[in-house]
């Protein structure tokens, strides 16, 4: 059993702890301090450019990084002190490898190592030193650093997978617990910020679902089945498999609310979805501690209370067949999710369809002419990317023409700040500027202690090892204290080759002040977002989106079958389109002053769609039952059509003239009235009824989201 202490934060750690204590020793030994900083620097860029991949993966990344290291470096260093013809390429080494990041993380990551590489041969650069020398160091520490990776990753190689699925079930004990606050009976009134909040917390988990699928495409990619890795994708598709049920909705919460408040039935509702949410924090944790999942024996007893309390109230209350569906729906859902947390380390026989699914679950481009057809597509400024690309190459250039123009001998501390803080939006950037300023602040009154200290070589050595260390540990998740720590490590390694601290930490300083104040004046004025945040194709991107979802889930009802990889594509464009959706509001929210005007509009709209969504998912998580109702064929020659004739009007929600649309929407009124009519006189047969009750919701949010949508259109048009 693995201990506690030792999670995945610290395994991740170790390549870059053990690197610079190798390093340290290499040093100590040879007494070669003036070599250490591009030693030390080829290993954080290493570190950088780490990404998690089966044992080839890795070698294949690792070969690849190095040839591209080689090539920055080297032409970087030749160039440097050649003035105007510099500033040229580090402008043109910023634009290109910023632009590969279209391709997809693997060849972001890869090239914005490249191009720290390419500044790190800058910092480590003195002029008496033969050209090859640093090029070499700096690869001969990202050498160091990839082996020491490649044997934690042969020490522990599922770890990356376990934690990616323990986030995501961390992320899924999140939503359950805020859908959960809808079932406060004594906080009815607050219901739409609570919509709001659950559409946030819905674009986390569908983020952390998409690296956990990503991850686990690279490790079965390509090779035979691992027990393990059979595992983890189970627990991934049992993630899915809770949430689309927990996302589905059959009914209003203020009237259910309304209904049940004065019995012991929604309480039980809420208690339970807390326990879920427990459970789903406790396969996170034993994931995380590499421990045995124990179900909670609480979760039964949440079940049987519910069951008994929903049969007792039943019983005693009289309430037509539509309302028991609804409540029996939703308890049904809540069963389902019990039994999935309870079975979720059962042997599985057949996993062949979950193989295929995983595999086609994230997005590879390849072939040159398809990678060149990607790139050149976003070559325009509607593209974030290529806004970002040209900015970001606009800085580097003035950033290189400072250094170069004013004799700077530290000043390139300028350009990796300005890179580093410049973000592809403003509002990642003024948090990014912050936590840099704060960070290199403290970093500089901490370090400007050394002189008055006098350390030892090997004092200085392990300084640089711990905050190396530090400064990966806290880089994902405290940007400050990264800065804290990367602050300390240049400055001990300025003073172990030789150099004036104070000096050094003045000039640190000072090019974080002149680095941050060039990239906020950048994001701020060339290109900002503000002018080109259109709102409206993300709608149109979204509606299309659930239009798709909704295609795929009538096709699985009409044809008793369908392509379950296609419809869990389908499913997740759908989720990550309502996410892009939030992040485009709540960018706008950042900024309100320049959204006044339609914000509240948007906030609606993005109620109204996860209100759109969470329809849809409660009609796709009733497809396997549709077998049940095959046989009513009346039912079926009127449901199809009508399901159709939304989902027309869905795919073209924001064309449609007024007239069309309310011309459209009176249509599937009236035959869904008509539908409903037959069901009744059916005596309400349950097997038609939610299907039925679906898209009867569905019909009824269409006209709210149409409005909102062309309020929002008519006020950005002005």
């Amino acid at each position: 059993m693995m201990n506690n202490w030792l999670n995945a934060k610290i395994v991740a750690t170790l390549p870059i702890f053990i690197a610079v204590n190798i390093v340290a020793i290499i040093v100590w030994q040879l007494d070669i301090s003036q070599q250490t900083m591009p030693l030390i620097l080829g290993i954080i860029a290493g570190g950088l450019t780490d990404l998690d991949n089966r044992l080839t993966g890795r070698l294949k990344n690792v070969f690849y990084t190095l040839i591209a290291f080689s090539i920055s470096s080297v032409a970087t260093q030749l160039m440097i002190g050649k003035g105007i013809s510099f500033s040229l390429l580090m402008m043109l080494i910023t634009f290109i490898f910023t632009m590969i990041g279209a391709l997809g993380q693997r060849y972001s990551t890869i090239a914005f190592g490249t191009l720290i590489v390419a500044l790190y041969t800058t910092l480590a650069y003195i002029p008496s030193t033969a050209w090859y020398v640093n090029p070499i160091l700096i690869l001969c520490g990202t050498i160091i650093y990839s082996l020491c990776s490649l044997t934690i990753h042969i020490i522990f190689p599922n770890r990356p997978v376990q934690e990616s699925v323990a986030v995501s079930f961390l992320a899924l004990a999140e939503y359950l617990e805020k859908k959960s606050h809808f079932f406060d009976p004594d906080d009815i009134a607050d219901l739409e910020n609570k919509h709001i909040s659950l559409a946030i917390k819905n674009g986390n988990l569908i983020d952390a679902f998409n690296n956990t699928r990503t991850i686990l495409f690279n490790r079965i990619s390509g090779q035979h089945r691992h027990a393990r890795t059979a595992k983890m994708i189970k627990y991934y598709f049992v993630a899915q498999e809770i949430h689309e049920r927990i996302n589905s909705s059959h009914l209003d919460h203020l009237q259910l609310l309304e209904q049940l408040k004065n019995t012991d039935l929604v309480f039980r509702i809420l208690r339970l979805l807390e326990i879920e949410a427990q459970s789903c924090r406790n396969i996170a944790y034993s994931l995380q501690n590499n421990q045995k999942y124990c179900y909670n024996q609480r979760l039964d007893q949440a079940i049987t209370g519910l069951t008994q309390s929903l049969e007792l109230y039943l019983n005693a209350n009289i309430i037509d067949q539509k309302q028991q569906l609804t409540i029996k729906t939703l308890v049904e859902n809540l069963q389902f999710v019990a039994w999935q947390l309870k079975h979720i380390d059962q042997t599985q026989t057949d996993q062949e369809d979950e193989y295929k699914t995983a595999l086609i679950h994230t997005d590879q481009i390849t072939g040159v002419k398809n990678m060149f057809l990607t790139i050149y597509s976003h070559f325009t400024f509607e593209s974030q990317l290529f806004r970002h690309a040209v900015r970001l190459s606009i800085v580097v250039f003035t950033c290189c023409m400072i250094v170069e123009l004013l004799d700077l001998s530290l000043g390139y501390w300028i350009l990796l700040t300005a890179i580093l803080v410049c973000q592809p939006n403003y509002s990642s950037t003024k948090v990014r500027l912050k936590q840099r300023v704060v960070g290199t602040i403290l970093g500089v009154i901490v370090a400007s202690l050394i002189p008055y200290i006098q350390p030892t070589l090997e004092l200085q050595l392990g300084l640089i090892v711990a905050t190396s260390s530090l400064f990966f540990f806290f880089r994902v998740n405290n940007y400050s204290f990264s800065t804290f720590f990367i602050t300390l490590q240049v400055i001990i390694s300025f003073n172990i080759m030789g150099f004036d601290v104070s000096n050094a930490t003045f000039s640190r300083l000072l090019d974080t002040l002149i680095g941050t104040s060039i990239a906020w004046f950048a994001v701020s004025y060339l290109w900002p977002d503000w002018k080109y945040l259109t709102i409206k194709k993300v709608i149109h991107q979204t509606m299309k989106a659930n239009a798709k979802y909704f295609v795929y889930i009538i096709g699985q009802l009409q044809f008793g079958k369908g392509d379950p990889l296609k419809y869990r594509i389908a499913r997740r464009k759908a989720h990550e389109t309502a996410t892009a959706l939030s992040t485009t509001i709540s960018n706008m929210n950042n900024e309100p002053q320049k959204y006044q005007h339609y914000l509240q509009d948007s906030f609606e709209l993005l109620k109204l769609n996860y209100s759109l969504l969470s329809y849809i998912s409660a009609l796709g998580a009733y497809r396997k039952n549709m077998q049940e109702i095959k046989q009513n064929i009346t039912f079926l020659a009127g449901f199809y059509p009508v399901s159709k004739k939304l989902i027309n009007i869905l795919e073209n929600i924001d064309q449609l003239e007024p007239t069309i649309f309310n011309d459209q929407i009176l249509k599937v009124e009236y035959a869904l009235k008509k539908l409903n009519n037959e069901n009744n006189n059916l005596n309400n047969d349950t097997k038609l009824s939610i299907p039925l009750q679906q898209i009867n919701l569905i019909c009824q949010i269409l006209p709210a989201l149409y409005n909102s949508y062309h309020r929002i259109e008519h006020k950005t048009n002005n």
